[in-house]
């Protein structure tokens, strides 16, 4: 197993453009939130947790594993412990996004391709991060294109569901 920090300089450039991408990506989601502002109510929260805020949690839990990756950490294990606490922390989220869903009725309306894009993906992706964390703290050398990998499949995800959301957003606002 390389050092620790011979491991991060080596995908360094990976992901500060991950970071930057997906702070780019976050910026054009509230843009988008802003053009379809009436489409989402105050009365709709569970559809806002669903989908709008869930988006806004991927971007930023990509975001916050570009950051761990440039702070100067000596320690492979608090590394692991780090990104294995942001998958928890998206789990979490969705776990309690799911309830909502559930609580409110909209689980009865939301059809399979959003249910897939917005909910299972999502949560596969936060799975395979904890995996990860695990596996970087645990020293496993194949942890750090796994969560390459991971965040890859989360940023395209969250670009998928924030283009989903715009032209919902813009469609729906004209009907």
């Amino acid at each position: 197993m390389q050092p620790l920090v011979d491991a991060l300089a080596s995908w360094r450039s990976f992901y500060e453009l991950l970071g930057e991408a997906s702070a780019t990506m976050t910026g054009l989601l509230f843009v988008a939130a802003s053009v379809g502002s009436g489409a989402f109510s105050g009365t709709r929260r569970a559809a806002q947790r669903m989908f709008l805020s869930a988006s806004v949690v991927n971007l930023g839990g990509i975001l916050a594993v570009s950051l761990i990756f440039m702070v100067p950490l000596q320690s492979q294990i608090l590394f692991g412990s780090l990104i294995t606490a942001g998958g928890l922390f998206g789990l979490a989220y969705y776990a309690v996004t799911w309830r909502d869903t559930v609580r409110d009725g909209l689980i009865k309306r939301i059809d399979l391709e959003d249910r897939t894009w917005y909910a299972v993906l999502p949560i596969g992706g936060y799975l395979l991060e904890t995996a990860c964390g695990i596996a970087l703290a645990l020293q496993h050398a194949l942890g750090w294109p796994a969560l390459a990998v991971t965040t890859g499949l989360l940023l395209l995800i969250a670009i998928h569901n924030a283009w989903d959301i715009t032209i919902w957003s813009i469609t729906r606002r004209r009907e």
